[in-house]
């Protein structure tokens, strides 16, 4: 029989798949299968509209049979079969499909679908095969036909014998190397890994005869080999069964089968989308923290599959990076795939389902929050940090989704409260919402700065995470309410009255503060009374957009550029330890104002857990003013 040839644009684009479209090799036994629904598929299709023709669904199946002693793997199905003109449509010029053009025929006329799109997946068979025969008999017709090809040289077609209406393609595998072992691809355990893997939710049952070791009847401590016909998918999916049908039992079972987490999920989401765009989607809250999401290794992004078929594992796409926790599927007919159906076109359809998704998840955590708040809180310290990393990132665009769904200690509640919680309970006079920056609830409980807040009878939120602060910046205010630090330089709390009396006291002291700032020179901006401190001697405050706490996470990070804050060392007036600092300053004892300056500044810093800078004088400070 003469070898007929491929065009030569056919020879380039069918060795660019071999080498270059696929990234896994095992891709080659989803295409063939893909196929072979294909051609079922289009048996239902004519069956709909040709009286002649029924359409008993257990006469369909697929077939995958291993041959080890030949190295042979054969997959047969008993599809619409293909006429020799059709062979040498679809299989002699490489992507050409015949399933897109049979598609655009009976586009409207049930709600199955045809996989193959762009005739090309068929060919990924030379990644592991030398030679690849298709024997094939068409709906209708009396004779079959053989096409057989060893690769880029072309392909022969001719007559053959084949007593039932289908398609078997017969891969001779190519010789193992030491980079490749292609024997793994007549391995049961391996066949059932790629079918449950990519083709678990083909619609038609995908057959194989396996070989399992059981105990003897006789005696069940021998083992003998037993082989048997298993059904290796599951056919039905779970997101395409009627809500009602399923039970949570289900819905968790799905979740420990996919390997999503070895958790039980906290909540599960259904979405059954047939507007602009027709979906399917199943996604999980999980009810503990992956041990690596923290982690370079963690890879975000949800199941995608075309039609039932795993086109990929991981569409990072589907997902925003503060939703990266969500795991899950995403089905859909109406994605346009390239010609491997691994990469996804940046498509309209593929964005509208992102968007979908993250209004849907948001809406969700949301109405958790509100409906079972033990349940929300019991997320949030798993994934609260990333929603914070949320409204911090992309310059704050995602903020006005996210703020509803924060939460943080409050000084009052002694629990967490949300802002909307926080903001209802504010007194008329009360102009800011009050936060206060530090490693735990215990030590912000401690902080000087937040006696005159509290003394006021005002809510503090705590925030104990390196994240906070810099989200509640880039958040800047809620329903209208700006955030202040209890550390900020002004903290919108004085009377008239009260500023004039503190600027009667600043000027007073003026030539004290002057001394004790050229003591600390280049260490603070300005040394000044409290106006916040009642029992405490001293502590920080800060000016700027850069807080202390802030500057301690700035500088941990390995391009540390040095980063500091605007420091002024705040002096409470009323203490007795200001009392004896005056005195020296009024007797001139510079050495005296000195030490004192000294050991009250590095009280602050570490109030605020800052490094002392030399150690050594400050314990040589406390022992001269114990002398």
């Amino acid at each position: 029989m003469p070898t007929k040839e491929f065009k030569a644009e056919s020879k380039r684009l069918l060795d660019m798949m071999i080498h270059s479209i696929y990234s896994q090799k095992e891709i080659f036994l989803r295409e063939i299968i893909s196929n072979s629904s294909d051609a079922i598929d289009k048996i239902y299709y004519k069956a709909l509209t040709d009286d002649s023709l029924t359409f008993d669904k257990d006469n369909y199946y697929i077939r995958v049979i291993p041959d080890k002693e030949n190295r042979t793997l054969t997959v047969a199905d008993t599809g619409i079969g293909m006429t020799e003109e059709e062979l040498e449509n679809n299989l002699g010029t490489i992507a050409k499909s015949g399933s897109l053009s049979f598609k655009t025929e009976n586009e409207s006329k049930d709600d199955h679908n045809i996989i193959g799109q762009f005739g090309v997946g068929f060919y990924s068979a030379f990644m592991v095969a030398d030679t690849v025969t298709v024997i094939t008999k068409a709906l209708g017709s009396d004779q079959a036909y053989k096409w057989e090809s060893s690769g880029a040289d072309g392909y022969t077609i001719e007559p053959c014998e084949k007593n039932s209406v289908g398609t078997t393609v017969i891969l001779k595998l190519k010789e193992n190397t030491e980079d490749e072992n292609y024997d793994e691809y007549l391995e049961d355990y391996r066949l059932k890994a790629i079918i449950k893997k990519y083709s678990d939710f083909i619609r038609y049952p995908i057959k194989m005869e396996v070989t399992e070791s059981r105990p003897k009847k006789d005696n069940d401590k021998e083992f003998e080999e037993v082989k048997e016909e298993q059904t290796i998918n599951s056919m039905v999916p779970i997101w395409r069964k009627n809500k009602n049908e399923l039970t949570d039992e289900d819905y968790e079972n799905f979740y420990t089968e996919k390997h999503y987490g070895y958790d039980k999920p906290l909540k599960y989401i259904n979405i059954q989308a047939d507007g602009v765009v027709r979906y399917h989607a199943i996604l999980y809250i999980p009810e503990s923290i992956p041990f690596d999401y923290y982690t370079k290794e963690y890879e975000k992004g949800l199941e995608l599959y075309s039609n039932g078929v795993l086109i990929m594992e991981k569409c990072a796409d589907l997902l925003p990076d503060y939703f990266s926790f969500v795991k899950g599927l995403v089905d859909s007919e109406d994605l346009s795939l390239n010609i491997s159906r691994e990469m996804l076109q940046q498509d309209r359809q593929l964005k509208l389902i992102a968007k979908n998704i993250k209004h849907k998840i948001q809406k969700e955590l949301e109405k958790l929050l509100k409906e079972d708040r033990t349940k929300y809180e019991n997320f949030y310290k798993s994934f609260g940090r990333q929603l914070k990393y949320g409204v911090y990132s992309d310059f704050g665009s995602h903020k006005e989704e996210l703020q509803n769904l924060l939460l943080f200690y409050s000084s009052k509640e002694k629990k967490m409260v949300t802002l909307d919680e926080y903001v209802s309970r504010m007194p008329e006079d009360q102009k800011y919402i009050y936060y206060a920056v530090g490693e735990s609830n215990e030590k912000i409980e401690k902080l000087p700065q937040t006696e005159l807040v509290t003394d006021k009878g005002y809510e503090i939120l705590y925030f104990t995470e390196d994240v906070d602060e810099f989200a509640i910046k880039m958040l800047n205010a809620y329903k209208e309410k700006s955030f202040k630090s209890v550390s900020s330089s002004d903290l919108g709390l004085e009377s008239d009255e009260e500023k004039k009396k503190d600027e009667a006291e600043a000027k007073e002291n003026k030539g004290l503060f002057d001394e004790m700032k050229d003591v600390l020179s280049g260490k603070v901006k300005e040394v000044r009374a409290s106006k916040r401190l009642k029992t405490h001697p001293v502590c920080f405050a800060t000016e700027g957009e850069v807080s202390i706490e802030m500057e301690k996470v700035l500088n941990q990070m390995p391009n540390n550029q040095n980063v500091k804050a605007d420091k002024i060392l705040e002096i409470n007036t009323h203490h007795d330890v200001f009392k004896a600092l005056k005195a020296a300053h009024t007797l001139n004892d510079k050495e005296k104002v000195r030490l004192y300056t000294n050991l009250l500044y590095n009280q602050a810093a570490l109030i605020e857990g800052l490094p002392i800078q030399d150690p050594v004088e400050f314990t040589n400070d406390i022992c001269k003013l114990m002398a």
